[in-house]
């Protein structure tokens, strides 16, 4: 899982939880209703600077966006196994 796709997903269920627009975070957060949906999808990797003004936008801790996120990354890590076996007879 890629880290924008984690933040967008965070942000994205920080506004719908708040039963709140694109449109009106957004506005509030003085972003493009274009560029927000994008980072929302994970198609734009945001700025601290824009990732600190949504999170103001949505009432939410930037710390708190970022602890969610490290959380949703640590769950999606999965260790992989390979194990190797000799034919030698």
């Amino acid at each position: 899982m890629l880290l924008r796709d984690a933040v967008g997903k965070e942000l994205r269920a920080a506004r719908v939880a708040q039963s709140r627009t694109l449109r009106d975070v957004a506005r509030d957060a003085r972003v493009s209703l274009g560029y927000l949906s994008e980072v929302e999808r994970g198609q734009k990797e945001a700025s601290s600077e824009l990732l600190a003004s949504i999170c103001t936008a949505l009432n939410i801790q930037l710390s708190t966006l970022l602890g969610d996120v490290s959380s949703q990354i640590a769950k999606n890590e999965k260790t992989t196994l390979t194990v190797v076996t000799s034919d030698a007879a």
